[in-house]
């Protein structure tokens, strides 16, 4: 009886605590925006005033508005570039990409990526053939050569909206 009871019990025990965890390490409720869009210059308003001071909070949203950056696309999947050498596969190269793009541009990256990932490929499968994959292939110069190309591959195809391509993740099996 206690063998069937003990698992059950422990469940219980571990859902508990879960929610308990989640309920105390939950964020702060947000600030309602209603309230002080209704009355921008409240009590609190007279007082800043008087006092001569601003409400620092009330040119932060605009502030920040003002102030992005670039923005930054993963792409979705992997890319998996096979390292010949005599014939044979002699490695593989597994590469994940991100683009910096102009702020607005995401949707525009994600509708033309199958195209960005054959472009892509190309880059990559080339750039295997020349034999950058090869030695010492995390060298400065070689991710710079391989980043270039990338860069000026993605350009033709979404035109200047690209500002930089990044190499997130870069790993080699020999086999």
């Amino acid at each position: 009886m206690l063998r069937k009871l003990l698992p059950i019990l422990l469940a219980l025990v571990g859902l508990g605590g879960g929610v308990g965890a989640g309920l105390f390490l939950r964020p702060a409720p947000a600030p309602d925006h209603a309230a002080t869009d209704a009355d921008p210059a409240g009590a609190e308003g007279d007082a800043h005033a008087e006092a001569g001071t601003e409400d620092p909070a009330a040119d932060g949203d605009h502030a920040e508005d003002e102030a992005t950056g670039p923005e930054y696309v993963k792409m979705n999947n992997q890319f998996v570039v096979p390292v010949v050498e005599q014939g044979r596969v002699a490695a593989m190269v597994v590469l994940s990409l991100s683009l910096e793009v102009d702020v607005g541009n995401t949707e525009a990256v994600y509708t033309r990526e199958p195209k960005l990932r054959d472009v892509f490929l190309q880059v990559l499968f080339d750039h295997a053939n020349m034999g950058g994959f090869s030695g010492s292939f995390t060298d400065g110069s070689n991710l710079v050569v391989l980043r270039t190309t990338l860069k000026e591959a993605a350009t033709l195809v979404l035109g200047k909206v690209v500002t930089d391509v990044l190499i997130t993740d870069i790993a080699r099996q020999d086999s």
